[in-house]
């Protein structure tokens, strides 16, 4: 091949890269710029100057160290819960037990956190933060059993675990595990060990700097092993995957316990990194805005960090938005659920054209009722 062959081939291969790096992100891109469209039209009804509130949006976001600092505090569980949702998807399974499973990883961490005593941070900090994801790795393997041994829909069994996480996690919270000393009164267990806390490196927390290591992990272990073409595999298809021997209902059980590990970690870094006790109300939202994120993320590991920053920079920056521009809070949930409609419909639409899409197109939601 000569040069001038290899450089009109080399430039074909960036050409066809630039495509399919577009193709990923212009449908995320479009649903946030239309999601904030629709928003400065919102703003402008409720007379709020759009520009004014979208300044000061970036400012509490982005305008200082600090404000940098809290937007990575806030996208570290929501880093977690995506990639747990994101995860459960490429088996074809609809994980919308985040939530509950979040909470199981965020009062387990704060048990290890307060009741063990006598450990190094070195070992306290990992200890709790893999006890909480172990237990909800526990917990969200009960709806996996359900779907692949019984045909029971992740929809239904995680949903209804998510009010069983919540109200046992509420009962511990006001009951056994109560913070008794003090005058305290309120539901939330002690306050954990400082040999527990995740600390911060200069303004970027840790917990960030973990679940950036996960994520880049979860992606070699869907892309790169054995375990992640089998997970993709059945998610595609899974009769074609029994066909060629790969055990189905331990793909789905080993997936939906792993969804589950991720959640937890979400829960269990909120623990240690941020609110430094369990409190129920704290941590809630987070597993059901892991739905957005994957769906923002295109259900791509690394697609799932600049969504999360994304989401955590509106809840950073939706205060300084209220206090200086008059903006209602609720108006950033708004801009947010906009932006899942738009990414939704682009899905909606395309099933219902039938077109060829690929894998960076976006996730089957579920593969029916009845299947194992």
């Amino acid at each position: 091949m000569t040069d001038q062959q290899q450089r009109v081939s080399a430039g074909r291969s960036g050409l066809s890269l630039v495509v399919a790096v577009w193709r990923a992100i212009s449908v995320p891109v479009a649903a946030v710029l239309l999601a904030m469209l629709i928003g400065a039209v919102i703003l402008a009804i409720s007379g709020a100057p759009p520009l004014q509130a979208y300044g000061a949006l970036f400012r509490g976001a982005f305008g200082s160290t600090n404000a940098i600092a809290r937007t990575l505090e806030k996208a570290t569980p929501l880093i977690f819960s995506g990639l747990a949702v994101a995860f459960a998807f490429k088996a074809g399974l609809f994980n919308i037990g985040a939530q509950g499973q979040l909470l199981m990883g965020a009062l387990t961490a704060a048990v290890i956190g307060f009741a063990v005593t006598g450990l190094p941070a070195v070992i306290h900090i990992p200890l709790a933060l893999l006890g909480g994801a172990v237990a909800a790795a526990l917990f969200a393997m009960i709806p996996g059993a359900l779907r692949a041994f019984t045909g029971a829909h992740e929809v239904i069994v995680t949903i209804m675990m998510n009010y069983v996480a919540i109200n046992i996690t509420d009962w511990l919270a006001d009951g056994p595990l109560k913070d008794t000393s003090g005058s305290n009164i309120v539901a939330r267990t002690p306050q954990i060990l400082d040999t527990a806390r995740i600390p911060t490196i200069g303004s970027v927390p840790l917990g960030f700097v973990i679940a950036l290591i996960t994520a880049v992990v979860i992606w070699w272990l869907l892309n790169y092993t054995t375990i992640g073409f089998e997970i993709r595999t059945v998610g595609l298809n899974p009769y074609a995957a029994r066909y060629a021997g790969m055990r189905v209902a331990f793909t789905i059980v080993m997936t939906m316990a792993i969804s589950g590990f991720l959640a937890g970690m979400g829960g269990a870094v909120e623990t240690q990194g941020v609110v430094g006790r369990y409190q129920p109300g704290f941590n809630t939202g987070i597993g059901f805005d892991g739905i957005t994120i994957a769906l923002l993320g295109r259900t791509h590991p690394f697609g799932v960090i600049p969504a999360s920053i994304l989401v955590g920079a509106m809840d950073a920056g939706s205060n300084q938005m209220q206090f200086s521009a008059g903006v209602a809070k609720e108006i950033t949930d708004v801009i947010q659920a906009l932006i899942l409609f738009f990414v939704a419909a682009d899905m909606i639409v395309r099933w219902i054209i039938r077109a060829r899409t690929t894998e960076a197109a976006g996730p089957a939601l579920t593969t029916g009722w009845g299947q194992k």
